[in-house]
């Protein structure tokens, strides 16, 4: 247990949050690979998993999207502005999206995105913690 947190929280606030987070359909929703070259990217994705990708999806920032085994998404993208690096970022599904924001911010991580709306795919946040870039996605 990593010293200062609890696993099993007591107060109704905390178990409503976990609850957001901890659901049967919980789990890697979409994976995002910002890459240099979105192109090449997808081309070599496509050939190392036999991956087949649609075309680009302008709701999620010109990303090649491909469903991949076990139902998730992989979408591929280049940058959508000079400062942002190339990153794997994985979302996980999530039932209540603000519940599951408050609750990650509780636990100690920065909140990147607090809440975007993704017309037709539903919203998504995004967090760091230990430097490490993480999504939530409630489908809707």
């Amino acid at each position: 247990m990593v010293a200062g947190l609890d696993p099993h929280p007591t107060q109704t606030s905390s178990r409503d949050s976990m609850d957001a987070m901890n659901t049967p359909e919980n789990g890697i929703y979409y994976l995002e690979i910002v890459a240099a070259d979105a192109e090449t990217a997808r081309d070599f994705y496509g050939a190392l998993y036999g991956w087949h990708f649609e075309d680009a999806a302008a709701e999620l920032g010109n990303a090649f999207v491909a469903e991949i085994p076990g139902g998730s998404l992989c979408g591929i993208r280049a940058s959508m502005h000079e400062l942002e690096k190339p990153v794997v970022r994985a979302y996980m599904r999530v039932t209540n999206l603000k519940a599951s924001v408050e609750q990650a911010e509780k636990l100690g991580a920065t909140i990147a995105l607090p809440h975007m709306a993704i017309p037709g795919r539903g919203e998504i946040a995004v967090y760091t913690h230990g430097g490490v870039e993480q999504g939530l996605w409630q489908v809707g």
